[in-house]
């Protein structure tokens, strides 16, 4: 089984898929990939099942030496890869091989990459998901972020690795700016503010703050009022719940959200919208577009048919032909023709 070894760990890299779905009820956190849509790629890249176990890097991306030779892939937010002090390309799967060491300079854009293993990472399924969740000590490599030494195991492909290099993602599924308009749909709990308040919301501009982590992101603005207050009974909590206390700033909930909450939930940002929450840091600017349920669902399956497509598009090894040779050949009294193509390692 190949490894790799961890020589810095970053600021926070951890094991994720997508998630751990079905515990909520038991009061056991979702967590998984903070950008599913990139999580997703990074594995289509691969020729892995789209959920499976790979690292998530947070601003600051680690050290890691390979000890055996594999092909990866990195996507998601732009942290400047490097491999033996030479750059990469994003979004395209590579081999690396013994001794090769990843690097990662710093932020270019966005906050958030992943790198996926082909064969997946060998970690134990907790609730059916790798997913690490650090408040819980639960999942991924010890229930915990990586750490300088740490030596994580790498399945076998499920395909030969010359067949999985190469291959890309040519289509750019998100821009990362420093300011960010946000869809989202109304409610549940929108009768909870005033007219004024709603109006403020949607016309308002938002910073994020440093209080901003895979829990959730607190913004900073104008104060959005309430009619009375903003508790209420506790209930359940979506990922990108908008969240307001009295104080009247909002609070974006993300994958490690608690499972319920008691303050009052004015929208709910997006399917197709929630990695640009997990690609955003602080000072960065926030804004809020109000849609329908139905443009949600549209804009949704519109995203799903794209990641469809790149994976068609991934499946089919393409090759650059270098030269062609044809040969006649005669077996057991039987002439064959025969053409033999050169083509281009990738």
């Amino acid at each position: 089984m190949a490894k790799i070894k961890i020589i810095k760990p970053g600021l926070l890299t951890s094991v994720q898929d997508l998630g751990r779905h079905g515990y909520q009820q038991y009061g056991v956190c979702v967590s998984g990939a903070m950008d599913h849509v990139s999580a997703r790629l990074a594995n289509i890249l691969l020729g892995n099942d789209e959920g499976e176990g790979l690292l998530e890097l947070t601003m600051l991306g680690p050290q890691i030496e390979f000890s055996d030779p594999m092909v990866i892939a990195i996507t998601g937010g732009d942290l400047q890869a490097t491999i033996n002090g030479l750059a990469v390309k994003m979004n395209r799967s590579l081999r690396v091989n013994s001794g090769d060491k990843l690097d990662f300079k710093g932020m270019k854009a966005g906050c958030r990459a992943y790198i996926a293993f082909a064969g997946g990472i060998d970690v134990p399924l907790i609730m059916g998901s790798k997913s690490t969740y650090t408040r819980g000590n639960m999942g991924g490599y010890k229930g915990r972020a990586l750490k300088a030494g740490d030596v994580l195991s790498i399945n076998k492909p499920s395909q030969p690795m010359d067949t999985l290099v190469g291959r890309e993602i040519g289509e750019c599924f998100y821009e990362y700016t420093d300011d960010i308009e946000l869809r989202v749909v109304l409610g549940p709990q929108e009768d909870a503010f005033t007219e004024e308040g709603i109006k403020t919301f949607f016309n308002s501009s938002y910073m994020v703050t440093n209080e901003c982590d895979r829990m959730g992101y607190r913004l900073e603005g104008e104060k959005v009022d309430h009619k009375e207050g903003g508790d209420i009974i506790s209930d359940g909590i979506a990922m990108g719940a908008v969240q307001i206390p009295s104080h009247g700033q909002p609070i974006i909930m993300m994958a490690d959200r608690q499972t319920t909450g008691g303050y009052t939930k004015i929208a709910n940002v997006i399917t197709v919208d929630l990695p640009r929450v997990a690609q955003a840091k602080p000072g960065d600017k926030i804004s809020f577009k109000r849609v329908s349920l139905d443009e949600a669902h549209i804009l949704l399956r519109d995203l799903e048919n794209k990641i469809v497509q790149s994976k068609i598009n991934c499946d089919k090894t393409v090759r650059e032909i270098l030269s062609t040779r044809q040969f006649k050949l005669k077996i057991n009294g039987r002439a064959y023709d025969v053409m033999v193509e050169e083509l281009k390692n990738y």
